[in-house]
């Protein structure tokens, strides 16, 4: 059955009252550095402005940007900006689309770029049970290798189309097991072994690798050991497929390597691959040259820096302009982008205003809306967003709606459109992953439920990020699943309190005054068993809000405790002291009772 749909509205108003409350301070209390800062309220961006101005900018590209846009009938295209910025800990990449952050990728300067990245390694152990390795690849955590990225070819992905067959007719170098149960005799412990790195270590967990290694460019993704070549799905007009295919035949492959056009190579010309290829080519045979002269656990190879994976894969054909203000990465970019894309150098500018780039082109108010748990919606709801280690919680609320119906019936479909396209945005931009539950708000109506799916389906054609979009149930719920290959971006800027160890909760004084007294009735139990004559003194060490909860409301039963049990029990407070420890001390021994 579906529920009563005026909940919804009321738990909104509820929530934004507490909110509200909660940011009720004072000026002498908000310039107080020893209470927490109070959350910031939501960003209300108005995106048409944005778009106004991103026009504006459109209209002072180089002249010849603009005629060759207009002859390909781009006039009214969507005009996708990349910003660079660097500063001395961080490099930030920026994708607006008329003036609207689309995309969003971090590189700490002072972290190594972990995904991607090719060891030499060794099997530390085998665990049947979990029909994976463990292995030692020089790093903090062993690199956790299921056994089914083991076998050759296990990497086999659905989104791709095999056309050509490559497979090795002379035997090589390389061990391999054809199935999982050879995989302990051909792999047993100690055994030397190289991986990739398929997702970044998050949290408590380890790398995860694969031994079917990969090497991206441009256009193609070299596979060394796959034996076969496809083509994107993703490339959907059957003369263009055809083409590639021919391009496909034609390559000058190595025996027993395997390659994938990417879409990135829709249109190009068949020396655009070739070119590609030979780079790649070119790439392997320095990992392969390391691979041989190196004693494992080491390091062979590393995915490019942000500058180069902007030349690599962001700047592609529908990118109309990059502008980048450090002056060593501008030289970068272009040396890098001579070399795989020479045409693309005039959509590169250096920005060398005073103004900070990212505030230049208002993207810094933006993307401090993606920390927020709360973001606007255009007619007046929100999204209240709750991330954990393994799920995301999103919920859709009407908030200060502005529907032009009494009913609201209109509004509550445009308002969970609006919600379905804006949480879309923001998994991209705080790299959300594993399982994302989504509460709408509530629509009886079937035809409504599906034309919220299906703008889910369409926001989310373009993620390149592996998922798959379940409908909404019967109970109003819409579950997404999103691979994610590292930590999202909330993780580099906030680490769990160490305080409450990240549950955002602690004891209250009355909870901690209640275990007190039952650890005190416990040790008197033990006491009296024991020794019945023997007179009890404990001392109680403790935070000063539970002594005061002790001394105050909770008095009369500390002092019926001491009258009926004979004790004499004195306390000890100090704010040093965590609000949920304490410590009991017979004084007559002075050890600590456990």
């Amino acid at each position: 059955m579906a529920r009563n749909t005026k909940r919804k509205p009321n738990y909104s108003k509820r929530r934004r009252s507490k909110n509200k409350a909660g940011n009720n301070k004072t000026a002498e209390e908000k310039n107080d550095l020893t209470l927490p800062p109070v959350e910031p309220a939501p960003i209300s961006i108005d995106k048409g402005k944005l778009r106004e101005e991103a026009i504006e900018r459109a209209k002072k590209r180089p002249i010849r940007e603009r005629i060759l846009a207009f002859f390909r009938r781009e006039t009214n295209k969507d005009y996708k900006e990349l910003i660079i910025n660097t500063e001395a800990l961080e490099r930030r990449v920026a994708l607006i689309e008329n003036g609207v952050l689309q995309a969003f990728d971090v590189e700490r300067l002072d972290e190594e770029r972990m995904v991607g990245a090719i060891f030499k390694g060794k099997v530390q152990n085998l665990e049947p049970g979990l029909k994976a390795a463990f292995v030692n690849i020089g790093q903090e955590k062993n690199a956790f290798l299921h056994y089914w990225d083991m076998l050759p070819g296990a990497n086999n992905d659905p989104s791709i189309e095999i056309v050509r067959e490559n497979k090795r007719k002379t035997p090589h170098n390389r061990v391999e097991a054809k199935s999982i149960q050879e995989i302990p005799k051909v792999f047993p412990v100690g055994s030397e072994i190289v991986v990739q790195i398929t997702k970044g270590q998050i949290g408590s967990k380890g790398p995860r690798t694969t031994t079917n290694l990969s090497l991206a460019g441009r256009f193609l993704v070299l596979m060394p050991y796959a034996g076969q070549c496809g083509i994107s799905r993703k490339i959907d007009d059957k003369a263009e497929r055809s083409r590639l295919k021919r391009i496909i035949g034609n390559l000058s492959l190595r025996e027993g390597m395997g390659v994938i056009i990417r879409t990135a190579g829709q249109t190009k010309p068949e020396r655009f691959f070739d070119r590609d290829l030979h780079l790649l080519l070119q790439q392997w045979d320095e990992i392969e040259a390391k691979m041989k002269s190196q004693d494992s656990p080491c390091f062979l190879y590393q995915e490019p820096d942000l500058i180069g994976l902007t030349a690599r894969d962001f700047l592609t054909d529908d990118i109309d302009r990059v502008q980048i203000d450090r002056k060593e990465d501008y030289s970068r970019l272009i040396e890098t982008i001579q070399r795989i894309s020479p045409k693309s150098k005039s959509k590169v500018s250096h920005f060398d205003e005073e103004i900070p780039i990212f505030e230049r082109f208002n993207v810094e108010r933006q993307i401090e809306q993606t920390f927020m748990r709360r973001v606007l919606l255009p007619s007046g709801g929100e999204i209240v967003m709750e991330e954990t280690e393994a799920l995301v919680s999103i919920d859709v609320n009407t908030g200060s709606h502005k529907g032009d119906r009494k009913d609201g019936k209109n509004f509550i479909l445009q308002a969970n459109i609006e919600a379905a396209a804006e949480v879309c945005r923001q998994m991209r931009l705080r790299n959300l992953g594993g399982l994302v539950i989504i509460d709408f708000i509530d629509m009886k109506n079937k035809g409504d439920q599906r034309k919220v799916f299906q703008k889910m389906k369409s926001s989310m054609a373009d993620d390149k990020a592996k998922h798959n979009i379940l409908p909404i149930s019967q109970l109003g719920i819409m579950q997404i699943t999103r691979q994610r290959h590292d930590e999202s971006n909330s993780s580099g800027i906030y680490e769990p309190c160490p305080y409450c160890s990240g549950r955002g909760i602690v004891k209250s004084p009355r909870a901690v005054s209640i275990e007190i007294q039952r650890k005190i009735t416990s040790v008197v139990r033990r006491f009296r068993e024991e020794n019945l004559e023997k007179e009890i003194n404990l001392k109680i060490f403790l935070h000063p809000s539970t002594l005061r909860r002790l001394r105050g409301p909770d008095s009369k039963l500390i002092d019926r405790m001491e009258r009926n049990y004979a004790l004499k029990l004195t306390f000890e407070g100090a704010e040093t002291y965590h609000v949920e420890n304490f410590k009991l001390i017979d004084e007559s021994t002075q050890n600590e009772i456990r």
